[in-house]
């Protein structure tokens, strides 16, 4: 019975130790661009910042600066957003899309956001390669 004891404590502390999902900033940069080209084509201001959010949200993720709890988190399991999740040789790119998507949000004019989140999808769908 101690032994039985032993092995499941050992056992939990095996399974409390693993990560609970395992990085994947690829594909968290691919479901960023997706959600820049949905921006992009999106009918409306409010879809375009929508999907733009979402792609802050896969950037940053869940502890980043600018992170919207209120808004979907596309990239949720994925890992702990892109730009902590990747390398140092890809985070300044990653930024860079980051402010643009973050531009995208911040502009009044439809055709003018539009045309930022088609820039982000360009920009994040070179990083994804």
């Amino acid at each position: 019975m101690k032994r039985l004891f032993v092995l499941a404590a050992a056992g939990l502390a095996l399974v409390a130790a693993q990560p609970a999902a395992a990085a994947d900033a690829a594909k968290e940069i691919t479901t960023a661009a997706a959600h820049a080209g949905m921006a992009a084509g999106s009918p409306d201001m409010k879809m375009v910042q929508s999907h733009l959010q979402h792609v802050v949200n896969c950037l940053v993720g869940p502890g980043g600066a600018g992170f919207d709890a209120n808004q979907a988190n596309p990239c949720k399991g994925q890992g702990m957003g892109a730009i902590p999740d990747s390398p140092a040789d890809k985070r300044m790119a990653l930024e860079a899309a980051l402010k643009m998507a973050r531009d995208g949000m911040a502009e009044s004019d439809l055709d003018k956001a539009k045309a930022k989140a088609s820039a982000t999808q360009a920009a994040l769908g070179k990083l994804a390669m």
